[in-house]
This record gives C-alpha cells, sequence and structure tokens, in this order.
C-alpha cells in the first residue's frame, strides 16, 4: 500500500480522485488534443520517407502516445505538478528528413541512443550546460532549415485547395491573434477537416486496419545514426521541448527537480525506442497549458497532465484504426495540416535563430546548411549544420564581440 500511496494521496497531499474540476479538465483535454489533432501526419509523412511498413509505423504510433502518456499520468501524480509528457513534434519533423538514410532498426538504435543520452545529461546535471554551450540560436536555425521545405509545400498546396486552406490559415491567424482560449492550431485544423469532409469524398482502405501487438524491436547501433540521428535528435528535445516545458512550469512558481525530469525523460525514451517510438519527455506547449493560472488552482493544475496523459494512451491504442484514415487523405491536405503545425514551430525558430545581431552569420549558414539537406562523408545536413554554425558563433563571431567590448571599454 505504501507504493500507491506515493501516487494516491501522500502527506500533505489530497487524494487526485478529489482534485478534479472544470478548469484543470479544459487544460488536459486541450493539451491532449495538440498532440493528437495533426502530428500522426507528419509520423505517416517520416514513415513514408522511410518506407516503413504498416506495423512499423503503427508501433511507431502505438509506442510513442502510450510512453509519452504514461509519462504524463505517472511523473505528475508523483511529483504533483503539471508536467506534461509527449513525443517531440520537433523531433518527428526532424526525423521526417532523415528517415530515406537509414534503415528502420538502425533508426530504432539511434531512438535508443538518444534516451540514453538524455539520461546521462539528466544524471550528470549536463543539462544547462549543453544547453549554454551549443547556442541556442543555431539550434533554432538547424530546426528553421530543416523544415523550410514543409513551409514551402505548405504555400504550394494552399495554392491547390484554395478554400481550405485559405479558410483554414485565416482562422489560425484570427485565433492568435484575439487571445481565444481554444489554441489556434486545434481551431485551424478542425476547420480544415471540416471543410474537407464538405468538399472531398474519401476512400479509406479496409484491409491496412489489422491490430498491431506491442513488440520489442530490435535496434541496430551505428556510428553514423548516433552522430546523424542521436545526437541531433537529443539536442532538438532538450532545447525545444525539455527547456521549454520545464521554463514554463516554472514561470507558474513550481520548483521542479530539473535534472530528475531530464533523466526520467531519457528512461522513457529508451523504452519508447525499444518499441519504435522515437522520444517521450517533458512536452513544452501542452506543460505551458497545464501549467497556467487558467488550469484552475493551483495545487490542483497537475490533474490536467494526467488527463493529458490519458487522452494520449488512448489515442495510442486506437492508432490501427486511425492510420488507415489518415493514410487516405489527399497529399496537398496533408501538406496543409503539417503547415499548420510547424508554422509556430517555424516563426519562432526564426525569431530566435536571428534575434542576435553578433550572431547572424552563424544562424545564417546554420539555416542555409539545415535546408539544403546535404550528406557529406554520409553525415546529414542537421549534424553540419550544428558543426558550421557552432564552429562561427563560438570561435569567430563571439571573439570578435569580445574584441569589439574591449575597444570600447579601453
Amino acid at each position: 500500500m505504501a507504493g500507491w500511496n506515493v501516487f494516491f494521496g501522500r502527506t500533505n497531499n489530497t487524494n487526485p480522485f478529489t482534485d478534479f474540476n472544470g478548469k484543470n479538465i479544459t487544460a488536459g483535454c486541450v493539451s491532449g488534443l495538440l498532440a493528437i489533432i495533426s502530428v500522426p501526419v507528419i509520423i505517416l509523412q517520416a514513415a513514408e520517407n522511410g518506407s516503413f511498413t504498416n506495423e512499423q509505423t503503427i508501433s511507431w504510433m502505438l509506442a510513442m502516445y502510450i510512453f509519452g502518456g504514461l509519462f504524463s499520468v505517472l511523473v505528475p501524480l508523483y511529483y504533483r505538478m503539471p508536467i506534461v509528457g509527449a513525443s517531440s513534434i520537433t523531433g518527428i519533423a526532424f526525423l521526417a528528413t532523415v528517415t530515406g538514410q537509414f534503415s528502420y532498426h538502425e533508426l530504432v538504435g539511434a531512438y535508443v541512443l538518444t534516451g540514453l543520452l538524455m539520461l546521462i545529461v539528466g544524471y550528470f546535471g549536463f543539462f544547462k550546460k549543453l544547453i549554454e554551450y551549443v547556442p541556442k540560436e543555431i539550434i533554432a536555425a538547424m530546426l528553421a532549415g530543416m523544415i523550410m521545405k514543409y513551409m514551402t509545400n505548405f504555400i504550394v498546396s494552399i495554392s491547390q485547395m484554395a478554400l481550405i486552406g485559405i479558410l483554414s490559415l485565416v482562422v489560425f491567424f484570427v485565433f492568435s491573434y484575439k487571445n481565444m482560449r481554444v489554441p489556434p492550431l486545434i481551431a485551424a485544423v478542425g476547420t480544415a477537416f471540416i471543410l474537407l469532409l464538405v468538399t472531398y469524398p474519401l476512400h479509406v482502405s479496409g484491409g491496412a486496419s489489422a491490430f498491431v501487438v506491442p513488440a520489442v524491436q530490435m535496434p541496430s547501433f551505428s556510428v553514423l545514426g548516433f552522430l546523424s540521428v542521436a545526437i541531433p535528435l537529443a539536442l532538438l528535445i532538450l532545447s525545444n521541448d525539455a527547456a521549454v516545458g520545464i521554463g514554463a512550469i516554472e514561470q507558474n512558481d513550481y520548483h521542479l527537480p530539473v535534472n530528475q525530469l531530464v533523466s526520467l525523460g531519457g528512461i522513457f525514451t529508451i523504452c519508447a525506442g525499444f518499441f519504435g517510438g522515437i522520444s517521450a519527455n517533458v512536452a513544452g506547449m501542452m506543460s505551458a497549458i497545464c501549467a497556467d493560472e487558467e488550469a484552475g488552482p493551483y495545487e490542483k493544475r497537475y490533474i490536467g497532465a494526467v488527463i493529458s496523459g490519458l487522452i494520449l494512451i488512448t489515442f495510442g491504442l486506437l492508432s490501427w484504426k486511425l492510420v488507415p484514415f489518415i493514410q487516405a487523405l489527399p497529399a496537398d491536405f496533408v501538406a496543409i495540416l503539417v503547415g499548420l503545425s510547424l508554422l509556430g514551430v517555424f516563426g519562432n525558430s526564426l525569431h530566435i535563430s536571428f534575434s542576435k545581431p553578433e550572431l547572424k552569420m552563424s544562424a545564417a549558414f546554420a539555416f542555409i546548411i539545415a535546408a539544403s539537406g546535404i550528406t557529406l562523408f554520409n553525415i546529414s545536413a542537421p549534424v553540419w549544420s550544428l558543426l558550421v554554425g557552432t564552429f562561427i558563433a563560438r570561435k569567430m563571431e563571439t571573439k570578435r564581440g569580445k574584441a569589439e567590448l574591449r575597444k570600447q571599454t579601453a
């Protein structure tokens, strides 16, 4: 019983079954919807690029949502804080650019190594040092360059499906700038789906909806997989998800065990990796929603994270039924959904990339290299983007900035 008391009413904690209220339930539902409403489309694009089988694709979705959901249920119940867990949307977008360069089992090995890197960073307390060494502007520029092609496809597809594309984009902007409670992404994607169902006949294949039993996937470890997938993926998760989520929760006066959370993200990511999923870690925007004062009384906001996790687990268990439906969507519609999903990420990445004039050249090179998609010596563009961008920032621009500062103060 002592073990269960950790989760169901420890000393000085209320019983979670009595902590539900309208506000934390709403926050949890919005947070959960944010993770399921368009991310699967990006997953299927990445799976198609890597020529995954239907079973491998469903296993990926199942592992990703179930382990993310378990993180989002167990961790908030233990710490009594609104710590939402999910897979990384920026990580998935990155993965879509490299799945064609590695075998499925090499990718599984890279997922496991990603989790191991996160575990090491958290256990030894390297999180802040790592984030500080590789300038966030360079990581943001790499991410913006990587998803550039999705944004250009987004505009092209709007021209092909003008009614759906333009109206959903208008809804996105209206909900963004009118400060409505419904997140703009959910409103825009909901609008797009309604218009699609009214204007376009869908033909869902019934043969692809066989249930997939979760099974351990055999990883294949390689130096290239570690360099080209695991390292940039870990950096993206730590900087764009963990750092954002932890920052958002701490802004609402929660005192988080940061290193433990990063380590837990590593452990859950390793577990998800062995079942074909890329990560399960502290989620950025989802945690921000559940930690906000709009989510109800301070001591009860953790329930929103728990509800979000339950939604993810349910969605994961139903993924074998949902994949055929998503596969039946028109290609231009998929591009619109992906563009809407990444629009905020792209805008924020560009803003961060060029927010410091003294790092403009390193950010520019990082952006251009990532957007080029080059592979040199079998090492992918995102890695070269990080290496070249960090080198210019650290060895050239930072030194020049310090020299100019010394002249001004002399």
